[in-house]
């Protein structure tokens, strides 16, 4: 949970960074790319990163401006990683100018419980990293490189002089 407005700036500007290079990898081709049948493809999975206004977030009366949560997921890989990239802006902008820390104990409902708008935000962040997560498994799936979050992708290892783990 969050108890200033500060950590959790703090923390999404880094986490968003993260989902932000991943974004910025996809292709064109690569937004079609299914688990399996009757699965969301890659591109939905990263288009709702990106339409928040329906999401946790909208729950806690934050106003900010993102892609409508009704809208098909763009054809195109550029418009995604640029809809996001100005989300995540507008939501970061929205919280330095409409909460303090005090709001962050202030209780909403989400999913029929009551949360506090800092436990909000927290579970905000790892529905963000749960999808990452999953857009990863797609990209390598879709023949894409990917980075790593939370310490070296294989094809990250040589560049920092170490040998791949084995299996």
């Amino acid at each position: 949970m969050f108890t200033t407005i500060e950590s959790f700036i703090q923390e999404y500007q880094m986490e968003s960074a993260t989902t932000q290079q991943l974004l910025d990898t996809l292709t064109d081709e690569s937004l079609n790319q299914i688990q399996a049948e009757g699965y969301r493809p890659l591109g939905y999975i990263a288009w709702h990163l990106v339409h928040a206004e329906r999401g946790m977030l909208y729950g806690t009366g934050l106003k900010f401006e993102s892609p409508a949560a009704i809208s098909a997921p763009p054809a195109q890989a550029a418009v995604i990683a640029d809809a996001y990239r100005t989300t995540t802006q507008n939501i970061l902008n929205a919280i330095r100018t409409q909460w303090t820390d005090e709001n962050l104990q202030d209780v909403v409902t989400m999913f029929g419980m009551p949360w506090t708008i800092g436990t909000t935000l927290y579970s905000f962040l790892k529905h963000e990293i749960h999808h990452r997560g999953q857009l990863t498994i797609l990209m390598r799936q879709a023949g894409l490189s990917v980075i790593g979050a939370y310490g070296p992708a294989k094809e990250q290892w040589a560049a920092i002089g170490r040998p791949v783990p084995t299996l």
